[in-house]
């Protein structure tokens, strides 16, 4: 599917607010009620929009501990390791990356001890050789 400049704004308006009605959508693009809809539904059909979730508060985001987990794994293990991190809660995302790591997971707990206990088990996967660990003081850049 081809994503126009409209679309392309019509999804930073639902990334901003994803309860925004299709009145305000429309208000926002500059289009009618019904073109916003009809964009609306061809990129939610195309699989473009997958669903809507809940955006945490800045305030409560600020509570929680996160961390990068930098992870090398043993060749032909990965998938097996990524089935292991989905068990953990505290285990927002897993990305595979180039370079020195093989992967890399975002982990967030309410508290230093969570944090560390879900670090040890990711170190503990049966095929995880090494991890490094960065935890986030302050997110300064947010899209």
């Amino acid at each position: 599917m081809r994503i126009t400049y409209k679309d392309q704004q019509l999804l930073n308006i639902l990334r901003d607010d994803g309860r925004a009605t299709t009145t305000d959508i429309a208000k926002k693009l500059g289009v009618s009620r019904s073109t916003a809809q009809k964009r609306l539904e061809r990129l939610q059909d195309s699989g473009v929009i997958a669903g809507y979730t809940v955006r945490m508060s800045r305030e409560y985001l600020d509570r929680v501990i996160k961390a990068h987990v930098l992870i090398t794994v043993r060749p032909r293990e990965t998938n097996q390791i990524i089935q292991q991190m989905k068990t953990l809660e505290e285990v927002r995302a897993v990305y595979s990356v180039s370079g020195q790591f093989d992967l890399i997971a975002e982990v967030a707990a309410l508290d230093i001890g969570r944090l560390d206990t879900v670090i040890d088990k990711i170190i503990e996967i049966e095929g995880v050789e090494r991890t490094e660990s960065s935890v986030i003081l302050s997110t300064r850049l947010r899209r």
